[in-house]
């Protein structure tokens, strides 16, 4: 029988499992490689900033010795700015260097995100705290998401933060926007990104959801009772 959940805060020793986890569901929950095959290159952009330099606002959840959800956060904005105007400069000369290795598929995201990508993405408050969840199959419920966002909540309190957002992709029934109003956050945009669509049956979003914060009262008290 599996031991029960762990919820603590991020080690730096938990840097692989991170980006590991990220490649894993890079693509709607699955693995990103038939969307895009280099994983070191996915996993710097998506998470390098959050481990290297905001450790401190990272949560995990471990099972069985493994870690099988994270949430990443930053409380510094303009610091990340900053960070990503190199950061994606270097990434951007990796993937040219690269391309003609690439395959097709991968070569198609790299033209997405040249092309379409930074006018398909919604939004986002630009000198806010933020955060990105990710949980696979096992952990993938009501309580894990909760747990994270508490540690998360309570962390940003400690430090004068009064709200908070998130970008997240939803699509079918996964992560419907009323999910969302059950935290208390409010849908500020959303936005239909094209990147999957060649592989994925149904419209893919994105949305920009946000929380203000000052309020102490946990988020599982104001969710329904059969919740």
């Amino acid at each position: 029988m599996s031991e029960p959940a762990i919820f603590r805060k991020y080690s730096r020793s938990d840097r692989p499992a991170v980006r590991r986890l990220c490649c894993e569901t890079g693509f709607l929950g699955n693995p990103i490689d038939p969307v895009f095959e280099d994983r070191e290159l996915f996993a710097n952009f998506l998470t390098a900033y959050y481990t290297d330099c905001e450790p401190e606002c990272a949560f995990v959840v471990e099972l069985d010795g493994e870690i099988k959800g994270y949430l990443l956060g930053s409380r510094q904005p303009l610091r990340q700015q900053v960070y990503n105007l190199g950061q994606n400069v270097r990434l951007f000369a990796r993937a040219l260097f690269r391309y003609p290795g690439y395959n097709e598929a991968s070569r198609r995201f790299i033209r997405w995100i040249l092309c379409n990508g930074w006018r398909e993405v919604p939004a986002a408050p630009a000198r806010m705290a933020h955060f990105h969840i990710n949980l696979l199959p096992e952990v993938r419920r009501l309580a894990s998401t909760i747990e994270l966002m508490e540690a998360y909540l309570a962390h940003l309190r400690a430090h004068g933060e009064k709200r908070v957002y998130g970008q997240m992709v939803t699509f079918g029934n996964r992560r419907g926007t009323k999910m969302f109003e059950r935290y208390g956050f409010r849908v500020l945009n959303k936005a239909e990104i094209s990147k999957y669509t060649r592989l994925h049956p149904g419209p893919v979003f994105l949305c920009t959801v946000i929380k203000d914060i000052e309020d102490e009262s946990r988020i599982y008290s104001r969710l329904p009772a059969r919740a």
